[in-house]
């Protein structure tokens, strides 16, 4: 799940969760993408009470980022309510995250 706050001036703040029904197994998570350089532990996230994973980002605005969350170091998920999907040299799609303006 994603949620993002625009700031009149400055990076776009993006909320990214994965869902305890996704997360229900796991250990660690950790968010994976364009952001970071793809670098699988960069960016662990955080598990809350209800078993979800969060972390919040400041991105720079105007821009798409691929992402995938990595579960247990092994398993990729997507995030279902991205705002776009675009296939990987692996096949499969990563997620993509739009920091345009006009996307609010």
């Amino acid at each position: 799940m994603l949620k993002k706050r625009y700031l009149k001036s400055g990076p776009v703040k993006v909320e990214f969760v994965l869902p305890d029904v996704v997360a229900q197994t796991a250990e660690t998570v950790f968010l994976v993408g364009d952001f970071n350089n793809w670098d699988e532990q960069a960016t662990p996230m955080k598990q809350l009470k209800g078993g979800s994973f969060k972390v919040t980002l400041d991105l720079e605005p105007d821009r798409d980022y691929q992402f995938r969350y990595l579960v247990n170091g092994t398993a990729w998920h997507n995030d279902w309510d991205a705002d776009a999907y675009v296939p990987n040299p692996f096949s499969g799609d990563n997620s993509v995250v739009k920091t345009h303006h006009t996307d609010a």
